[in-house]
């Protein structure tokens, strides 16, 4: 039974912080007023001035060493909804299940006006610090909005958060993350992207420790089995149910669909023959026990969309992988730019000369790096250390990396410039024995910053810079290559193969700034697919510009929209300067402007390739 909240803890909020009242009509919900009894019961203040407990340092190590891979796959979706709501004044969390912050990312504004609270390493638990976003949804189980004077103390009521549970292929919480702002008008659209990035992680963690087990991927809709709104499930070898994700729950509603229900419960034909059927086909039809109509996808552990290949396990070291973070698109290299640096990227691998690739982040540096060492049929393993969470003590566990395989493998440093001073000494060393060592290490390594000024300011070590710049390359960002639009159908693809764009929306994708490069891409489109196939009923697979203007902002409207009128107007040009049979003259009287302003439009013609050869105009 739900006991009414203290009189006076309604009142106190009344009159709370610095003179402030209550938002008119303010009345907190159900799981919010269920919190504050349990912390009422706990014997919590909420007018007293609560510290947020925070570990040690060695303690937060072991807490991250314990979660192995899911941090990796945690920080990759902080990245990406910091691209999706960057300018919102946001802080973005990633804690274990015991509500310990284990990462943080923040814009500037947040980090001058927080109270230093949410740190790494604090602990967030709701029997602690009172209602919260992350403490709430680890004490719920279930995704969780806490709106500024929804928090239980006091102090808190100038924040707004989102939490949402990760949890495993058992069922189990192993994480959460938490977007935390003093924006409340947007708490309901974050609230659903923290929530698909925690189905994503829960996707890839299934897919990992069902290893080896059928996974299939159910959806009423073909077109929607590669992307987040399908439904998964995984089958051990005698059609047993060992995992599903929440989709699937909801798909499969009004059947007994849990852990340890065979596959003839929950639909209308033997385990052995969908099994054989699926196998041989890739995707077959298949009803379940209510008589409703899914299309079944396998899902295999290579070649699927909704799950990233696990990486190999170096010793736990949570700063190395040896297999990309997410499957990536097919690399775009029509980009003269992007194809010098790719043939240049070859060359050195081949010749083992250490590789520098700088670039803005998202830009495609180490896909660019991998796609180099794939293409020259190297031999041994591509692997990746995370400089920004090197220090010395993982330094000297990296060391085994090379030797870790019988081949010489590829070992690119990412984001070197994040390196710190003590770290960049140790590192000369090192790189000096690895270049020295039979079977050493081909170095590569990436970078945002500017490492020569930064060398030039005493910032970055010289000697390092040296010993890695054996060729230096770039990486054009995405607003800047030429080849965008073949850029933007390879990431469409990979989200969903039926997809389209109609021109006004790739226009809106092409004047954009793209500051998030290829993730703020895929991060749109993704968003922008998501939104269409959650629509009931939607039978349209085109993405129009309608569906990008909220995603994109004004200016890229307003641009996209000039620039279709410019295409207009240019068009408009050219069908009376046909029906002038080529005159400018003519053309330049019947429309009323300059045979300059004919030129021009000509030449505008030509750069969006709308006509033909106008080399015969007069």
């Amino acid at each position: 039974m739900l006991l009414p909240p203290d009189p006076a803890l309604v009142h106190a909020r009344a009159l709370r912080g610095r003179g402030s009242t209550l938002p008119p009509g303010f009345r907190p919900a159900d799981e919010i007023l269920e919190s504050w009894a349990r912390c009422l019961d706990g014997g919590l203040d909420y007018a007293a001035r609560v510290r947020v407990p925070v570990v040690e340092a060695a303690e937060l190590v072991r807490r991250r060493d314990h979660t192995g891979n899911l941090r990796r796959l945690a920080h990759a979706e902080l990245e990406t909804l910091m691209q999706q709501i960057a300018g919102s004044n946001f802080l973005l969390a990633f804690a274990d299940a015991d509500g310990t912050v284990l990462d943080v990312l923040s814009d500037n504004r947040f980090a001058m006006s927080t109270d230093e609270d949410i740190v790494v390493g604090s602990c967030w638990r709701e029997d602690v610090v009172g209602t919260n976003g992350l403490g709430t949804a680890l004490a719920t189980g279930r995704g969780v909005a806490v709106t500024g004077p929804d928090h239980f103390l006091l102090r808190l009521a100038d924040v707004s958060c989102t939490a949402s549970p990760i949890r495993d292929a058992d069922g189990r919480i192993v994480g959460l993350l938490d977007a935390s702002s003093y924006v409340e008008s947007r708490q309901r659209h974050t609230q659903a992207l923290v929530q698909m990035s925690t189905a994503h992680i829960e996707n890839v963690l299934m897919a990992e420790q069902r290893e080896g087990q059928l996974l299939v991927a159910i959806h009423p809709r073909r077109e929607f089995l590669r992307t987040i709104s399908a439904g998964l499930l995984a089958f051990d070898d005698e059609g047993q149910l060992t995992a599903l994700n929440a989709r699937a729950q909801t798909l499969l509603a009004g059947l007994d669909a849990r852990r340890g229900s065979r596959f003839e419960q929950l639909f209308g034909e033997r385990f052995a023959e969908f099994f054989a059927r699926v196998h041989a086909r890739g995707e077959t039809q298949l009803h379940d026990g209510l008589g409703s109509a899914l299309v079944a996808r396998w899902v295999g552990a290579r070649t699927s969309t909704l799950t990233p290949i696990a990486p190999r396990r170096t010793g736990g070291a949570p700063v190395t992988q040896s297999i990309a973070p997410a499957p990536a698109p097919r690399f775009v290299a029509d980009d003269r730019t992007v194809a010098h640096a790719l043939h240049a990227a070859q060359q050195a691998l081949t010749s083992a000369v250490p590789i520098l690739v700088q670039g803005e982040t998202g830009a495609g540096k180490e896909y660019l790096l991998r796609e180099a060492h794939a293409a020259c049929g190297l031999q041994g393993d591509f692997v990746v250390v995370r400089c920004a969470a090197l220090t010395l003590e993982r330094l000297a566990a990296e060391q085994a990396l090379a030797t870790a395989s019988g081949d010489t493998h590829t070992l690119l440093l990412d984001e070197v410039g994040e390196l710190d001073a003590a770290t960049q000494a140790a590192l000369v060393g090192w790189v000096d024995d690895r270049a020295h060592s039979p079977g050493g290490p081909r170095l590569v390594a990436t970078t945002q910053h500017d490492l020569g000024a930064a060398a030039t300011a005493h910032q970055f070590r010289g000697d390092l810079l040296y010993r890695l710049q054996g060729v230096g390359l770039a990486v054009p960002p995405l607003r800047r290559r030429s080849d965008f639009e073949a850029c933007t159908r390879e990431v469409l693809a990979r989200i969903a193969p039926s997809a389209r764009l109609d021109a006004r929306a790739q226009e809106l994708l092409r004047r954009h700034t793209w500051p998030g490069n290829w993730r703020e891409l895929q991060s749109v489109l993704t968003r922008a697919w998501y939104d269409l196939s959650a629509q009931p009923g939607s039978e349209s697979l085109s993405i129009d510009a309608s569906r990008l203007e909220g995603l994109l902002g004004p200016a890229s409207v307003a641009g996209a929209q000039a620039s279709l009128l410019q295409r207009e107007t240019t068009a408009r040009v050219l069908r009376e300067l046909e029906r002038q049979r080529g005159s400018i003259s003519a053309t330049a009287r019947r429309l009323g402007i300059s045979r300059n302003t004919v030129y021009r439009h000509l030449r505008e013609a030509d750069r969006l390739q709308l006509g033909g050869d106008h080399a015969a105009l007069r």
